[in-house]
């Protein structure tokens, strides 16, 4: 993992400046990011990532179990 260091107002730029970053703001313990992407790159909280690959998962497993009463 690369680790790095930024100030408010600062910015990374990733893939050649395709993606951005910048922190907007830092209070306490949270900081706010803003991000700037093409719209074919998702980009998602941890827990909403983790929710769509659970909800995924659930739903290839019920697909396989379709097709196993179907056959």
């Amino acid at each position: 993992m690369l680790v790095l260091t930024r100030s408010i107002g600062e910015r990374l730029f990733i893939q050649d400046g395709e993606i951005k970053i910048q922190v907007l703001e830092v209070k306490g313990n949270q900081v706010r990011l803003g991000i700037e992407a093409p719209k074919h790159i998702a980009i998602h909280r941890e827990e909403v990532f983790d929710r769509i690959k659970t909800e995924g998962s659930a739903q290839k497993n019920n697909l396989v179990a379709q097709q196993e009463e179907a056959a």
